[in-house]
């Protein structure tokens, strides 16, 4: 039987569901199942995100904010077959403004990809992305005979979707079929 892993950017969806269905949240077992293809066996769903960022000493807000995200993920790694996969958030500052940036987030999704690929332990890769950072990776797991299915939001780099073998924009009835109840 042919067998699919599902590699989730997290920011990306939360900023897709954030901005086009405000207010929804997800139930991350029905969008891990509705996401393998009918007849492929599912090895893994891997999501991948940061932790808020915490200053030394965290604010109140800070404090608040982690426990959340902590709630969350823990929650993530109770579900069947669920990997969680972390990267952190880095301060930045330019032109007087601060914001802040993902690191090894990017990274971390394309050495697991590749890395299964290699391994011959996928035959399909289900991506839920929208950055051309994941194109060489997919790239390398093509060339290793994996199918690559991109399923996006609206803000999704053009080389992606060209890069991806089948493409499925995240749509309203996507979102009721994977929502929270």
């Amino acid at each position: 039987m042919s067998r699919v892993a599902v590699f989730i950017d997290g920011a990306h969806l939360d900023f897709t569901v954030r901005h086009e269905f405000p207010g929804t949240r997800i139930d991350y077992g029905k969008l891990a199942t509705e996401l393998v293809p009918p007849g492929l066996d599912l090895l893994r769903t891997y999501y991948y995100h940061c932790p808020p960022y915490q200053s030394n000493p965290p604010s109140p807000e800070e404090k608040i904010r982690k426990a959340s995200f902590d709630r969350f993920h823990d929650a993530l790694q109770k579900l069947p077959r669920f990997q969680v996969r972390l990267g952190v958030l880095a301060k930045r500052t330019a032109g007087g403004q601060v914001y802040f940036e993902q690191k090894r987030v990017d990274i971390l999704l394309g050495v697991d990809l590749v890395r299964l690929s290699a391994k011959d332990q996928i035959n399909e890769a289900v991506i839920v992305a929208g950055d051309s950072d994941f194109l060489p990776a997919i790239d390398a797991a093509k060339d290793d005979g994996i199918l690559i299915r991109l399923v996006h939001g609206p803000d999704t780099h053009d080389a992606l979707r060209v890069a991806a073998d089948e493409r499925k924009r995240i749509d309203k009835a996507f979102i009721d079929r994977v929502k929270r109840r």
